[in-house]
């Protein structure tokens, strides 16, 4: 009876090891599959386009200078009607023109007070074209200074009057230029994998860089440049 409680101690004993063997063996299998698939390589793609701008915006400003302010008004009234008139010239259309409310200032009346000038009152005026034809509104930037010969000294460029080209068809690009990208990266990544001899695996994670617009340079405002980089991680294996 003794012998036989022995040999059945001895026999689990035995199935009890080789159980903790083959835990052993597997799970050290599973740590070394888990450490394989933390190899990893993180690759950016770029995309890039160069595109013509679809709208325009351009502020015409001019100030004016009397000591009445009535004969300040009336001027500022002829003048936006000249300055109408000659964008009407140019082949814009009425609706594409706005006229923004005067902006007057009495010298006097400033709380700095100061030398005031020869003229107690200022009034300067925006007239704005709103046009998608952006190749008049560039022939008409040219023309500007023809309204000097009707009296009428424009401002030079400022954060108020100054030529804006803008491209709305972003939504358009998005998809493509995402795809090619997300190829661009991919690209890179089974370059690195080549080199390393190694194999490019699945994504682990991508992410979608912010679509940038800017003027290709400054001479050429009204194209744009488009741009985007995507940013992958992939799995590496042997």
């Amino acid at each position: 009876m003794e012998k036989s409680r022995i040999s059945a101690a001895f026999v689990f004993g035995l199935l009890f090891c080789i159980g903790l063997g083959l835990l052993g063996m597997t799970l050290s299998k599973g740590l070394i599959e888990m450490k394989a698939l933390e190899r990893t390589v993180v690759v950016k793609g770029l995309s890039e386009r160069e595109v013509p701008a679809d709208l325009a915006i351009l502020p015409v400003k001019f100030i004016v200078a009397a000591n009445d302010l009535n004969e300040l008004v009336a001027n500022l009234q002829k003048k936006n009607e000249l300055v109408v008139s000659f964008l009407l010239d140019q082949g814009f259309q009425r609706e594409e023109i706005t006229l923004s409310p005067p902006a007057i200032i009495d010298k006097q009346a400033q709380a700095y007070g100061g030398d005031t000038g020869p003229f107690r009152y200022s009034g300067s005026s925006i007239i704005s074209v709103y046009t998608n034809d952006i190749e008049r509104v560039r022939t008409t930037q040219q023309a500007l200074g023809e309204l000097g010969r009707l009296g009428i000294a424009i401002m030079g460029e400022d954060y108020q009057a100054k030529t804006s080209f803008i491209f709305r068809g972003l939504n358009d690009l998005k998809p493509e230029m995402i795809e090619e990208a997300t190829r661009n990266a991919r690209e890179v990544a089974e370059k690195f994998a080549a080199d390393s001899k190694s194999r490019l695996g699945k994504i682990k994670s991508a992410s979608q860089g912010q679509f940038s617009i800017s003027d290709r340079d400054n001479n050429t405002p009204h194209i744009k440049r488009v741009r985007v980089v995507s940013t992958v991680t992939y799995y590496l294996s042997d």
